[in-house]
């Protein structure tokens, strides 16, 4: 079947980083350089392509990831823009799951901050070659050099700037292109789309020289044949120069640099360039390794049109004209339109109703969508964000996702009986789409609790209810999601019996465990039962009562994390043992144990970033310490007259913290969270907490 474009000319990236680096202002750009768009919408305008939804354009920030497909240098590119605020962070790791490269922002002041980490560590995890680009050179306290060292010093990247800046800040005009050792212009009135060449200026030629030739340095080191030439002085040609960068970007062992400064139209041309020449086509990634749901036998499939089928869905989206949107990225073979794919999770096959090519909330129809391609399609109804489409022939699943778990919640509950039904749909539907949106109905008061990764996150789900789903819903204040677990070892017996008295079948089950806390981390079963005290079939039934126990812990009932729980012994009756039973000792045991455990309660502390003029310094640490933060430190910013403090706080303290930081700072300081970890609750606001439980 041929192709429209060959294999070898496509690539699928993401556009990555920290909030305000000026990802989707690149974005903008690279959409109107390609000529996908005919004007370019700015953020600050709430105007940009890629921003659709109306939660993103009021805030000026990307809060979903958007796709779309531009072509550059007969190269078909297919473009992810990802959020960059650390609420949205499950939004880069779907993306970053299916993309072959990335490119990642940084700002030239800020440099590499908080969420680039976070991103980056994400794209590393996922073996995603990048190119970097160091944004805003022309913005006052600019410096290169400084985000290089960053990229070294934080990210334990090997940067290989393939241009540097002429200027920095007022200063900045344009880059010098270190492989042809040419100054590149962009003419402001044709809002940079004339690019022209240049010699180098006189009084930075030097410089570049020695720029140029640490690059060629890093470069082949990944190309034996080049360092041999390179070691005899023998001269590199420009083609030669770009096989080894783009030989040691797939190897992930160096990241090609670019620069430029997008809102003023400089230096996005070259990066496209680089996007094509260095990042990878579907070919150059290693054949995906799925199972064989039947066989549970490890499979590849390769990226072969003529190969099975084999696709991921990594997103499901709502769509006000063509309903439930489903994101695939297929591996192997092809998908035609309205023909029937094996989901293997659900072991049911879904009808490919449409496929349609993104471009952010627009669509375009396809009758074929081909390996390394990424598409959405309509139809399927119970495939899920991770799992697998194949051919019904040759099933194969594919590693799906994890995500993390969340940290906030707040009640909910509707206004009349008609809302009711709303609030249903809508949490239903945004669950679907937001693997990190988590329903529950709490137990003990039949509120419906919802839980996200921020109170921006579920601000804006709230926002998209009351708006997409008409739903009118009061809402409670923002609750922590804490979590309980133990410190010490203990044992716990649990004998579930009932006797029947000669009239029917009883109930017995009896079980030992043992529970110590877990170094590795997460929640393990071990099953040690030995001489048949328990018989095979009910350990099934045991392990899955400890489990349930699990998740409600006995301080406060949040979730017990961090336990390794062991069975040790039990007994059975031959007559009336059940499944019922050995569940219900499970739990009982995990209960006992527990409370012999010594438990604690456990809260989730965030790491805060806040950049702030020197003059409010003072204020904005004693504010922190009042919130039991602890400072790790403060430096200043691209030699700017800013300090930046870095501190740790209980994630519980910094409700409201932006109106209170405006405040403190007569609205001129800025911040950012990120989740860092759990720890034991203070004993004196454990004390505080528990007055009026009763259960301590």
């Amino acid at each position: 079947m041929s192709r429209a474009v060959p294999l070898d000319k496509v690539r699928n990236i993401g556009i990555m980083a920290h909030i305000d680096a000026g990802k989707t202002t690149l974005t903008e750009r690279i959409l109107f350089y390609t000529g996908k768009v005919h004007r370019m919408g700015e953020v600050h305008d709430g105007a940009a392509v890629m921003d659709w939804m109306a939660q993103e354009r009021e805030r000026g920030i990307t809060i979903t990831s958007a796709a779309t497909t531009c072509f550059w240098l007969r190269h078909r590119v297919n473009i992810i823009d990802t959020p960059g605020h650390v609420d949205f962070t499950m939004e880069v790791e779907r993306s970053l799951r299916v993309l072959d490269g990335a490119v990642a922002v940084f700002c030239a002041v800020g440099g590499v901050e908080p969420q680039s980490e976070t991103v980056w560590r994400q794209a590393d995890a996922y073996g995603v070659p990048k190119l970097a680009f160091v944004n805003k050179m022309d913005r006052v306290g600019a410096d290169f050099e400084n985000v290089l060292d960053m990229m070294v010093e934080r990210l334990g990247a090997t940067p290989a700037p393939v241009e540097i800046p002429i200027g920095s800040g007022d200063t900045f005009v344009g880059v010098i292109d270190l492989v042809r050792m040419r100054t590149l212009n962009f003419d402001q009135e044709s809002l940079g789309a004339d690019v022209t060449d240049t010699a180098i200026p006189e009084d930075m030629l030097e410089e570049a020289k020695a720029w140029r030739e640490r690059l060629i340095e890093l470069a082949v080191e990944h190309d034996d044949a080049l360092l041999e030439k390179y070691v005899h002085g023998e001269e590199l040609s420009v083609d030669e120069i770009e096989r080894a960068i783009r030989a040691g970007t797939l190897a992930a062992k160096i990241v090609p640099v670019f620069c430029g400064a997008a809102l003023r139209n400089i230096g996005v041309q070259p990066l496209l360039d680089g996007v094509v020449k260095y990042l990878p086509s579907p070919e150059d990634i290693p054949a995906v390794t799925g199972m064989n749901p039947f066989t549970e036998k490890e499979e590849t499939r390769g990226p072969d049109d003529d190969a099975p089928l084999s696709a991921l869905a990594f997103k499901v989206a709502s769509d006000s004209y063509v309903g439930r949107l489903t994101y695939v990225r297929l591996y192997s073979g092809t998908m035609k339109k309205s023909s029937q794919y094996l989901n293997p999770r659900t072991n049911k096959r879904e009808r490919i109703g449409r496929i349609l090519l993104m471009h952010a909330n627009k669509q375009e129809d396809l009758e074929v969508a081909s390996a390394g391609e990424i598409v959405a399609v309509v139809g399927p109804r119970e495939t899920a964000t991770g799992d697998t489409l194949c051919d019904p022939k040759k099933p194969i699943v594919l590693e799906s996702m994890t995500f993390p778990e969340p940290v906030v919640s707040v009640a909910i509950e509707p206004r009349t009986k008609a809302d009711e039904v709303k609030l249903s749909q809508a949490l239903g539907r945004l669950g679907e789409e937001d693997p990190t949106f988590i329903t529950k109905t709490d137990e003990d008061t039949g509120q419906t609790i919802i839980s996200g990764m921020g109170e921006l996150h579920l601000e804006v789900l709230i926002d998209r209810m009351m708006r997409e789903f008409s739903v009118r819903a009061n809402v409670g204040r923002p609750m922590v999601a804490f979590r309980e677990t133990i410190t010490e070892p203990a044992d716990g017996r649990g004998q579930f019996v009932r006797q029947s008295m000669g009239k029917g079948k009883g109930q017995y089950g009896d079980v030992v465990i043992h529970m110590e806390p877990n170094a590795q981390g997460g929640n393990e079963f071990h099953d040690n039962i030995k001489n048949g005290e328990i018989p095979p079939q009910f350990v099934s039934s045991v392990e899955s009562g400890i489990l349930s126990a699990l998740e409600n812990g006995v301080l406060a009932g949040y979730p017990l994390i961090d336990v390794k729980v062991t069975l040790t012994g039990g007994s059975f009756d031959d007559a009336d043992s059940t499944d019922m039973a050995f569940r219900a000792a499970g739990t009982m045991a995990v209960r006992e144990a527990a409370r012999q455990a010594h438990p604690v309660l456990l809260e989730p502390v965030v790491k805060l970033e806040i950049v702030v003029p020197e003059q409010f310094t003072g204020e904005i640490i004693a504010d922190l310490n009042a919130r039991g933060g602890r400072i790790e430190g403060t430096s200043l910013r691209g030699g700017e007259r800013v300090v930046k403090v870095k501190a740790t706080v209980p994630l519980g303290r910094t409700f409201g913290y932006a109106t209170a930081v405006r405040s403190l700072s007569q609205g001129r300081a800025v911040y950012t969270t990120q989740f860092s970890h759990y720890a034991k609750v203070p004993r004196a606001t454990l004390e505080q907490m528990t007055a009026g439980w009763g259960r301590m």
